[in-house]
């Protein structure tokens, strides 16, 4: 686990992932089948993303961005802070408890990525360097559909080829709407098939967790995501870091977004170095 003690780092900033771009946005692209759209009233209103991408420029990483809300609430977003630093991000919106039940959030979800890796090659993405994160519900979303392979596998997606996982502030344990939706009280913590802990494994795409700090985040939150880094490196998981920002509680995306930038840098450079032709 690694401290952070309010650090907005500059490289975030990298002028190679910002000059001399010129970025387009399409909102409200149907992200389920017409004919899925057409039976369903609450996906075809609900289930929508928005795509803001780099337009001269080709074989772009991209941010999947799954907005927070505690599965209740919430709108898809484009944080200000991903834009301009040549990149596609992609906000998500997805249906909400109490109109639908788990696991709908976590199916739109997965529905959303796999529209990433079949169409962001379109725009002049590169579908192997799929981000996904988000904030909160979001980072239980990103969680969830990146460990639990069956999600994605419907929709014949492998969830490692996703290029990294960011959840900020994810609940690691079952969520806690989930858990209503049960009848469990908030403070009674469960792990099962629908928390992130119970599908640890070695193989994973590699996890960047971050977190508030301790003292001032939501209820046990540091510590899920401090036992999910632990099991995953029991696991056999070598490609798990954990950041806790001290001085922000759960409202801590401003110091963790620049962070979520330099793990996308991190893992495209060693990409784009395992694929050249000298190996180097």
């Amino acid at each position: 686990m690694r401290k952070l003690i309010i650090i907005l780092l500059l490289t975030a900033l990298h002028p190679a992932f910002a000059q001399d771009v010129v970025y387009s946005i399409k909102t409200d692209i149907h992200y389920y089948t017409d004919s899925i759209n057409k039976t369903d009233k609450y996906i075809n209103e609900r289930c929508i993303l928005d795509l803001y991408y780099p337009t001269k420029q080709k074989n772009f990483a991209t941010v999947v961005w799954f907005h927070g809300g505690g599965l209740t609430g919430g709108s898809k977003e484009i944080p200000k802070a991903l834009t301009e630093q040549g990149i596609a991000v992609i906000g998500v919106n997805y249906r909400l408890s109490p109109k639908v039940k788990s696991p709908a959030f976590i199916q739109d979800a997965a529905a959303a990525v796999a529209w990433a890796f079949k169409n962001i090659a379109n725009y002049g993405g590169d579908p192997k360097l799929i981000f996904v994160a988000g904030h909160s519900a979001g980072g239980y979303l990103t969680a969830m559909i990146g460990l639990d392979k069956q999600w994605l596998k419907a929709d014949g997606i492998d969830a490692n080829d996703i290029a990294g996982l960011i959840p900020l502030s994810c609940q690691a344990i079952t969520h806690f709407t989930i858990r209503e939706e049960r009848g469990i009280p908030d403070k009674q913590p469960v792990i099962d098939k629908m928390a992130p802990l119970f599908h640890v494994r070695g193989d994973a795409p590699p996890l960047l967790l971050i977190t508030g700090d301790r003292e001032m985040e939501m209820l046990g939150r540091y510590e899920e995501n401090a036992y999910l880094a632990r099991m995953m490196k029991i696991a056999g998981h070598k490609y798990t870091t954990l950041y806790e920002i001290q001085g922000y509680g759960h409202d801590m995306t401003a110091p963790g977004l620049p962070l979520l930038l330099n793990e996308v840098r991190k893992i495209v450079a060693e990409k784009n170095k395992k694929g050249s032709p000298s190996g180097q």
